[in-house]
């Protein structure tokens, strides 16, 4: 299934480099949120697709990236070094 992430919650909001904790949105009418760590494991295991909208309109594919240290996150495709797309969504509920 392919899945909009519309919100996150980040440990530090404020901070744009801090790390996302949960994502979440509204698919069919219902709201949903889960723990990054079970979006990574999703895509990971080809269970789910997540994806973003730009500007309101244009799709954005959501992948599962390793940092330095070996820790597993999420970002968009698009987000090179400068990152934007996921971190600056409204804060889930």
């Amino acid at each position: 299934m392919r899945i909009q992430i519309q919100c996150i919650n980040k440990s530090d909001r404020y901070n744009p480099h801090e790390r996302i904790t949960n994502c979440g949105g509204i698919n069919n009418n219902v709201r949903w949120k889960k723990p990054q760590s079970q979006i990574v494991s999703e895509i990971d295991n080809n269970i789910n697709q997540y994806y973003v909208r730009v500007n309101g309109y244009r799709e954005v594919n959501v992948i599962v990236e390793k940092s330095a240290a070996g820790n597993k996150y999420i970002k968009t495709t698009e987000d090179g070094e400068m990152p934007n797309n996921l971190l600056s969504l409204p804060e889930c509920p």
